[in-house]
């Protein structure tokens, strides 16, 4: 069962928004009206109950394109990593109110109403868009996972249609350099598969022996430095 818990009263929304260390990792998720995603790692720098969240910009190298939609009345949503809480996480929505160039570049986001408090170990998902290679009956794909969670993710596999046949078969994952570190490896079985326009797509659940594996990588992905392509 999902170890989730939304915060919406006043008392328990600062608390936990306080969970977050000013100073500390967190990152933005940033959506282009054309549906693009981007995300990217930065700083949380501190909050006014109920007035505002002020979060750094993040580097505007990094940011490229997307620097354009981060004005106000747009939303994004924040993730960190709790302190002192070992795999878990405090994500929340905030609407821009607007952006400040002095002191420093600083985005100022209307305070939350709902905070969500969740588990690296539970069925938490996360979309990621990552690079990955994918090996079935000794063939191989270049592929993008495109969400994670400690049981399963989904994978987009373009010019596959011999993977429409895979439902049930064994699956291995490969994750190349993530962060600086070594190769992930990851075996599965294919749950689902569905044709979509240009792209297969599967339902991977993973191996109970990888889940150590898998929330370390949860854990990687929640604060990895990423533009999403």
């Amino acid at each position: 069962m999902a170890s989730q818990v939304d915060i919406d009263t006043n008392e328990r929304l600062y608390r936990n928004v306080g969970l977050i260390q000013p100073g500390g990792v967190v990152t933005i998720d940033v959506t282009t009206p054309a549906g693009k995603r981007g995300k990217f790692r930065t700083t949380f720098i501190g909050f006014l109950p109920k007035r505002y969240v002020l979060i750094q910009m993040p580097d505007k190298n990094k940011l490229g394109n997307f620097a354009q939609y981060i004005y106000p009345d747009t939303t994004v949503t924040v993730r960190g990593l709790i302190e002192g809480h070992e795999g878990a996480v405090v994500a929340f929505v905030g609407v821009v109110k607007q952006t400040l160039q002095i002191p420093s570049r600083i985005i100022v986001l209307d305070f939350p109403t709902r905070v969500s408090l969740q588990s690296l170990r539970s069925a938490m998902r996360i979309d990621t868009d990552m690079p990955i290679k994918v090996g079935v009956d000794k063939e191989y794909w270049q592929a993008k996972m495109l969400d994670l969670s400690i049981n399963g993710c989904q994978i987009a596999v373009p010019n596959a249609e011999t993977l429409l046949l895979a439902n049930d078969k064994s699956i291995a994952i490969t994750i190349e350099d993530i962060s600086g570190v070594a190769d992930v490896k990851l075996n599965g079985q294919i749950c689902n598969v569905k044709q979509q326009i240009n792209d297969v797509s599967l339902g991977v659940k993973f191996k109970d022996d990888d889940k150590e594996k898998v929330a370390k990588l949860l854990k990687e992905t929640v604060t990895l430095e990423t533009q999403l392509r």
